[in-house]
């Protein structure tokens, strides 16, 4: 268990800024602004966005900072920006696990309700194997995947140093390993208010008797996993294991529902049933799933690629999704809705016709949301762009802004 005395966090690791110039939007009649940009601070690119506004309102814009290209390979670090103003301008960037040659990545940050203290989980392997050479079993235990949780207890401006919990989540005959990416969820309300969920995918070595014909996708499953001490200690929740090759639950997000219920949405790995999004609801807070992942047709028009979804509060708000617009490309970031809990969704807004891949959708207050996803206009992995949107947005019917 990891100690969470306040004379250890404390002594927390100082976060190490970093040299940028930065792009941001005029605070007055803010409506969008870029925190990361490809080439500067020192790396070659961005990705992988993750939000979270705290307790005192400010935003945390979590990402990947890669070294060595846009490449999910070699030396990433886990970077953040602070914004006091909802996103409008940004802090100077900091580094919150380096990855000192290696890969950090995949943030899962949340809120712990009880103390206030942010929690934030993520990955980490060798930057000399790839994740392919991780599912295949070519990877050494010391080069593999590897989760770790860290704290802030001052607003995000410094963290613990990370804590490996992977003896708690990680099977041993489980290859690949990832949270989220995108925010994981506090539970507010029913027997297991308080619990942390973090919705993640993994890949197994293969089942006894069959033959390893190198073909990932058909290894991959989905999976929680859950503290119900503020982060202090960790354990896996469901488990996705059927391995079929139909469908293949790989990076995923969560949502708790006016019901208590949560909603877990996930990308098909090239399943082999027509459509890319996968979806359950799970009614014990992340331990077991009400039914497996099945396809949701309401959307299809979603490319291969990880998506966000965000419950409003209220009884009768809705739940959003965020993701890509066009099925055969990483472009066109949109917003979608359900008023069902998830059984059906209605596209809401089209954010650009730009390229866009990763998002995070963040509640900023109770009339505006926020959207931090990858686009640019020569690629979808140019920047990191923060878009805010009045709720009242999201209500109307589909349209460009």
């Amino acid at each position: 268990m990891i100690p969470l005395s306040r004379t250890l966090l404390a002594a927390a690791v100082l976060l190490t800024p970093l040299t940028t110039t930065g792009h941001t939007a005029p605070t007055r009649g803010c409506a969008a602004s870029v925190p990361y940009a490809a080439g500067e601070g020192g790396y070659d690119a961005y990705r992988i966005p993750a939000a979270l506004t705290t307790p005192r309102g400010t935003v945390l814009a979590f990402a990947e900072g890669r070294h060595d290209g846009a490449g999910d390979t070699g030396n990433i670090d886990v970077v953040l920006r602070r914004s006091a103003d909802g996103g409008c301008t940004w802090g100077p960037p900091t580094v919150v696990a380096a990855g000192g040659g290696d890969t950090r990545g995949n943030p899962a940050p949340v809120v712990d309700p009880a103390t206030g203290a942010i929690v934030l989980v993520t990955c980490s392997n060798s930057g000399a194997v790839t994740e392919a050479q991780i599912m295949r079993g070519e990877a050494t235990p010391e080069q593999g995947r590897r989760v770790f949780v860290q704290h802030s207890w001052d607003d995000g401006r410094s963290f613990t140093p990370p804590y490996d919990i992977t003896d708690q989540v990680k099977p041993a005959h489980w290859r690949w390993y990832a949270t989220g990416p995108g925010h994981a969820v506090a539970l507010t309300g029913g027997p297991h208010a308080g619990r942390l969920v973090v919705p993640a995918n993994h890949s197994a070595a293969p089942p006894a008797g069959s033959a390893d014909t190198g073909q990932e996708p058909r290894y991959y499953g989905g999976h929680a996993l859950y503290s119900d001490d503020g982060g202090g200690s960790w354990q896996l929740g469901f488990v996705d294991s059927s391995y079929d090759g139909r469908t293949n639950a790989n990076e995923s997000s969560a949502a708790q529902l006016p019901d208590g219920r949560l909603y877990f949405g996930s990308r098909d790995q090239h399943g082999t049933v027509p459509g890319h999004r996968l979806d359950a609801h799970s009614g014990d807070g992340g331990a077991s799933l009400d039914r497996p992942y099945a396809v949701q047709p309401a959307l299809n028009d979603v490319p291969v690629v990880q998506a966000s979804v965000l419950q409003l509060p209220g009884p009768d708000a809705p739940l959003l999704f965020s993701g890509p617009s066009v099925p055969t490309a990483r472009r066109a970031m949109a917003l979608w809705r359900s008023d069902d809990g998830g059984r059906t969704f209605a596209k809401a807004l089209t954010l650009s016709e730009q390229p866009a891949a990763y998002s995070d959708l963040v509640a900023l207050d109770r009339d505006t949301v926020g959207v931090l996803y990858e686009t640019g206009t020569t690629g979808p992995y140019a920047s990191i762009e923060f878009r805010r949107l009045p709720v009242g947005e999201v209500m109307g019917r589909p349209r460009v802004v």
